[in-house]
């Protein structure tokens, strides 16, 4: 097997959030010190700020920031009315985020395939999917690439259905000119430290262009109650920590700058490793923005193989996810086999994420891009 340049002591990390970090430390420690010192805990200045600076950025009306990226479906789905005796459909290949929230409602989740270039969830088979009891359809944007959303949007508004776009993996990510999440009824958010836009704990949100909507978000969040000891219905706790707001509060200014270098290491991964027959590039949808929080090849040959010989040299992945959702213990007693979804089934035994951080050197992807070839060129039948 043909040796690899590098040291297998020089890691190069999945993701980097030390360097983020410490480009912008004095801004960071600035505006954590600041909240601190103000003893602005709890809502206030900062949240409100994220607030506005979010929904502005993603021109849409309202932003009513949660306590995570879960609680944002959760909570969206409870306040559309969706419970006991309804189904709401969703993606067979995403984190169980997206799943859990529906059954947490009291609704039954149906799980859909995946178009087998975007890996996002597949129209025809929501239509296919979509009974009496279907209520809604929760869409998951996933790895930064954008779903179907003129056919989505069309299945949704002709059958009556609730449109919840899932956007934990797609910070800006745009579907022919306009961000996602602005295209149904609500749109969620985490902001998980390793995100496009990352606090440093837990951190969510929802957006709508519905005002009652929106109102009716923040109210159930808040314990039930806009007003202190102003309890309409009963709520729950999951409101924005005041240090996390501060955190993004900062970030959120370089959140477009971040992303095109995203995008930039993407093309260089593209271009490094294109005449690899044995993998599959990312393919972006036409017309649309991908913003890579991911960066997810697939090895149509000896993918375990290639994560040992990579991890051997001190290249990190990860396997975004190993198991679909339907086939998780978790939901064995909907009974489905994994020729239920083809394409999800066949890809979870092929996809590898790679390392992508906004803060990667062209030399760490070249040194990953030619580990790649050096492994398939060595391992040739």
């Amino acid at each position: 097997m043909k040796p690899n340049k590098r040291l297998s002591t020089d890691i190069i990390p999945f993701v980097d959030l030390k360097r983020q970090y410490e480009n912008h430390k004095a801004e960071i420690d600035e505006a954590i010190g600041r909240t601190i010192s103000n003893t602005d805990f709890v809502g206030g200045s900062q949240v409100t700020e994220f607030e506005q600076s979010f929904a502005k950025l993603l021109d849409v009306n309202f932003c009513v920031s949660v306590g995570n990226g879960t609680d944002a479906i959760y909570i969206a789905l409870k306040m559309l009315g969706i419970g006991v005796g309804d189904e709401v459909i969703t993606v067979a290949n995403s984190w169980i985020a997206s799943s859990e929230t529906i059954t947490q409602t009291g609704a039954k989740v149906v799980f859909a395939d995946i178009e087998p270039e975007q890996y996002t969830i597949d129209p025809v088979d929501v239509e296919a999917k979509i009974s009496p009891k279907t209520k809604a359809v929760v869409v998951v944007h996933l790895h930064g690439n954008v779903a179907d959303m003129d056919a989505l949007t069309s299945i949704c508004r002709s059958r009556g259905l609730y449109l919840i776009e899932d956007c934990a993996q797609a910070h800006l990510s745009e579907y022919k000119g306009k961000c996602v999440g602005t295209f149904g009824d609500a749109g969620t958010f985490s902001f998980y430290p390793s995100k496009n836009l990352g606090a440093y704990g837990h951190a969510g949100a929802v957006v709508t262009n519905n005002s009652d909507l929106a109102q009716r978000i923040r109210t159930y969040s808040n314990h039930g109650a806009l007003n202190k000891y102003d309890h309409v219905v009963e709520g729950i706790n999951s409101r924005l920590d005041s240090i996390q707001a501060a955190v993004l509060n900062v970030k959120i200014k370089y959140i477009e700058h971040w992303n095109e270098q995203r995008r930039k290491i993407a093309k260089r991964y593209s271009g490094l490793l294109s005449k690899v027959n044995q993998i599959q590039l990312p393919v972006e949808r036409t017309d649309c923005k991908h913003t890579y929080h991911l960066y997810v090849i697939r090895c149509l040959e000896r993918r375990e193989e290639l994560r040992s010989y990579l991890e051997d040299r001190g290249i990190q992945t990860a396997l975004h996810y190993p198991t679909i959702l339907p086939l998780l213990p978790a939901y064995g007693y909907l009974n489905y086999c994994g020729t239920d979804f083809p394409i999800a089934f066949e890809y979870q035994h092929q996809i590898l994420s790679l390392p992508m951080f906004p803060e990667m050197r062209d030399d760490e992807v070249i040194s990953v891009s030619e580990a790649i070839v050096d492994f398939y060129d060595s391992t040739r039948s």
